[in-house]
């Protein structure tokens, strides 16, 4: 598996994150089956939430054997101290362990909500206590809808977080105010050397009225080999984009890191000519910012 820099951070990640929305309601058994393949194909960046239905539980009995070898990250929805320190310390017990390397402020994807977090009093501040308890290494944001990049460039204005976590695939970067802002979010992050990760790479649009839902995905997915390659490919093309990572179904992720793995085969214009191609290409959130 390709690894790249995590800006700031002394670690080298895997480009692709699993993505532990995936194993919000599924069996144990399941998510011992993704954990394992995830570990056997060298994605060592796990990234969960503590508003991830049983995520954490289901990757508690694997973590105090695992721990060294990988990068984990959880968050908080939180945005008082009193709240968010108390979900954090949650986070520890279902996930079996004593500290994180990363802790994130999560679904901040406009200046109301970061302003919450960020506000005397907010969320914020159990993140850095918890940074200061050694409890957790780092700290980061992140967001959805289209307002995310602009909002996480003001926060890095606002404060030195570690790391950003947003959206980012062809549509969205096809639309002029989402690019201007994902271009400006990556120079600043670039400048504080903090680290760019995205999600929502195979995003093919919101499911439609009626529609059969064959994944648990809250939004539809690609899911043909040849569309998911060129989106990994798209995403990573980015050089200040550290990693992706997985969507939230488990049948997905193999599709995903079998893209990875050959990231680097296919021609920028070869991934352009098949995403541009696709019909009903939308934005997974609603025109406005959510």
């Amino acid at each position: 598996m390709l690894e790249r820099k995590m800006g700031r951070l002394n670690y080298r990640t895997s480009v692709v994150m699993f993505g532990a929305a995936k194993l919000g309601s599924v069996s144990q058994e399941e998510a011992d089956a993704s954990i394992r393949f995830a570990l056997d194909n060298g994605v060592h960046h796990f990234d969960t939430a503590a508003s991830y239905g049983d995520a954490e539980v289901r990757m508690g009995p694997w973590m105090p054997k695992v721990r060294d070898g990988i990068f984990l990250a959880t968050k908080t929805g939180e945005r008082t101290k009193e709240k968010a320190k108390a979900e954090i310390r949650r986070s520890l017990e279902r996930l079996q362990v004593d500290s994180l390397d990363l802790i994130q402020l999560h679904a901040v994807g406009d200046i109301e909500n970061l302003d919450l977090c960020m506000k005397k009093g907010g969320a914020l501040e159990a993140l850095i206590d918890a940074k200061d308890e050694g409890i957790v290494k780092a700290i980061g944001i992140t967001g959805h809808g289209h307002g995310a990049p602009a909002t996480h460039l003001e926060a890095l204005r606002r404060y030195p977080f570690d790391t950003v976590l947003l959206p980012l695939n062809y549509f969205l970067y096809s639309i002029p105010q989402y690019k201007e802002d994902f271009d400006k979010l990556t120079e600043e992050a670039g400048k504080q050397n903090a680290a760019v990760r995205v999600i929502k790479a195979i995003a093919k649009g919101p499911w439609s009225e009626g529609q059969r839902r064959n994944y648990s995905t809250w939004y539809e997915p690609f899911h043909q080999q040849d569309i998911i390659d060129a989106c990994v490919h798209f995403a990573l093309s980015f050089p200040g984009v550290a990693a992706l990572a997985s969507a939230g179904d488990i049948q997905l992720f193999p599709k995903i890191v079998d893209a990875a793995n050959r990231f680097g085969s296919m021609k920028d214009e070869d991934a352009h000519r098949i995403l541009r191609r696709i019909s009903g290409y939308a934005s997974p959130f609603a025109a406005s910012t959510p």
